[in-house]
């Protein structure tokens, strides 16, 4: 494979992981919703709360692999500071940008779960509602930023992970939703 084929394969992985990423963001909101309910829709609340974790945590992964790989990528033309600073790319400003705030906003809410212990339960689910920003401005960077923003394959995941966030938040917000408080017991934070 010649250099032309490896860029086409890094921008190709690159915006591969950029979109499973986003799918195991819709997950670990769906879950997290499910867990916060107590329900045993799926697995009982400790199982679902530690489900909820893994796919919040290959969901960073992923992204962390797409940044870097769209770093490396001399097509994108990615620099770190576009990453941590939206709105300074010369590639799609306005889209690139949103990614940035996604970025930025999940690092503060990775970084509060990783130290939930630390900073005490009020400041941690404070900067947790923040994935209610962090998921739509996400999808908005899809929907700018990318090569594939409208082929059908691509809106088809975007409308499923949009129905399923849809979803979840509407049950959320309803008046059938009792929120359980009371800390999961053995569930690693």
């Amino acid at each position: 494979m010649g250099q032309a084929g490896f860029d086409e394969a890094l921008w190709a992985f690159g915006r591969g992981c950029g979109v499973m990423a986003l799918v195991l963001l819709t997950v670990a909101v769906v879950a997290g919703i499910v867990a916060r309910s107590g329900r045993a829709v799926v697995l009982p609340r400790t199982g679902m709360a530690v489900f909820h974790r893994g796919a919040a945590l290959t969901a960073t992964g992923l992204v962390t692999v797409h940044v870097v790989s769209l770093l490396l990528d001399p097509w994108a033309q990615l620099r770190l500071l576009d990453v941590v600073v939206p709105f300074t790319g010369e590639y799609r400003p306005l889209w690139v940008g949103f990614g940035a705030v996604a970025v930025d906003v999940l690092a503060a809410v990775t970084v509060s779960g990783l130290l939930r212990r630390h900073i005490g339960p009020h400041l941690f689910r404070a900067v947790h509602w923040a994935t209610y920003v962090l998921w739509p401005v996400a999808v908005v960077h899809a929907l700018g930023a990318g090569t594939d923003a409208f082929r059908p394959w691509l809106l088809g995941v975007l409308v499923a992970c949009t129905a399923a966030v849809v979803a979840a938040v509407g049950w959320r917000m309803s008046q059938g939703f009792s929120e359980i408080r009371t800390p999961l017991v053995g569930v690693p934070r």
